[in-house]
């Protein structure tokens, strides 16, 4: 029988008094967040908002003796929860959202780092609007320009940093919880679903599903996804990925088919010897020595073949 997962909190010294409208919330697993923390804390913006953190049963003790060390110092009211294992990314996110005080929740992943000096206070005034559901965007513009990234950076900048009215477009589409605002009384209707594990999807299925009595906002409130994976890490990701895209299909097949990726897995399904060419294409995708713009190709076309199974 599996233990329960426990909880140990730590607040900082501004953590009882304050009443904020604004509560941050920051997952982590093995990741380091105080950069981003540090950038929070400095953030111009006058008060108004809390910071949570979550270790997800990381393990790494000397890491979370640093973010504990950074969330004590911090200015702004924080605490630091410690899981005793991992819970995965709903449900992290979903404890987060327990420890929150504010009307609206932030959700920013452990790897990111605000691109305007006024991020908090851009968030705050869209908060103050009421606003159910926003999502700020992400760019890459202070990400590190390292060889082994290049398949990754190449793919996010065609489909993932895109400006708000292109969002807009297919608003539930391009919403991840790396730098989403929710306000408490949507979250409290509509929590991630537990029922994914691993890598992918439970954020664009919580939009869905919200997307039926919210609008969702874009906005270009932009935040740096610093953590950009290797090849091999990707398509790692992208098979683990495939479960939840099935689940995603049989709650909501009348969205998701609309979805090109959809398409493309739709036709591959046609497409006989699958166990044969698959392999081929996720070789072409590691391979550095090739042209970045035919792995990228090769890398989508491999999550389509993996997504074949569940269309």
């Amino acid at each position: 029988m599996t233990a329960p997962i426990t909880e140990t909190v730590t607040d900082n010294a501004a953590w009882a008094d304050a009443a904020p409208r604004l509560s941050v919330l920051i997952p982590t697993f093995r990741d380091d967040p105080t950069a981003l923390l540090r950038a929070l804390d400095g953030s111009k913006a006058e008060g108004s908002a809390e910071i949570v953190v979550l270790d997800d049963g990381g393990g790494d003790e000397a890491l979370a003796a640093r973010i504990g060390k950074i969330v004590g110092a911090l200015k702004r009211p924080a605490r630091f929860v410690r899981l005793s294992a991992n819970a995965g990314r709903a449900q992290g996110r979903n404890r987060l959202a327990a420890h929150a005080r504010g009307r609206h929740l932030l959700f920013l992943d452990s790897d990111m780092l605000p691109d305007p000096k006024d991020f908090l206070a851009r968030w705050l005034a869209v908060a103050g609007d009421d606003a159910p559901v926003a999502f700020g965007g992400f760019t890459l513009d202070q990400t590190p320009v390292r060889p082994e990234h290049a398949l990754h950076r190449a793919m996010a900048l065609k489909s993932d940093c895109t400006p708000a009215p292109e969002r807009a477009k297919a608003p539930e589409k391009h919403v991840f919880t790396s730098n989403l605002l929710v306000r408490r009384d949507v979250f409290e209707t509509v929590a991630f679903d537990e029922g994914f594990a691993g890598w992918g999807w439970e954020d664009v299925e919580w939009a869905m599903r919200v997307a039926r009595a919210h609008p969702i906002l874009h906005i270009d409130n932009t935040a740096t996804h610093l953590g950009l994976d290797p090849a091999p890490v990707m398509a790692a990701k992208y098979e683990q990925s495939a479960a939840n895209f099935a689940r995603v299909v049989a709650g909501h097949r009348d969205v998701v088919s609309a979805y090109p990726g959809y398409k493309v897995a739709k036709a591959l399904k046609t497409v006989p010897l699958r166990g044969t060419w698959r392999p081929w294409l996720k070789a072409i995708a590691l391979s550095e020595s090739l042209p970045t713009p035919l792995r990228a190709f090769s890398m989508r076309l491999y999550r389509a073949a993996l997504y074949s199974d569940a269309v």
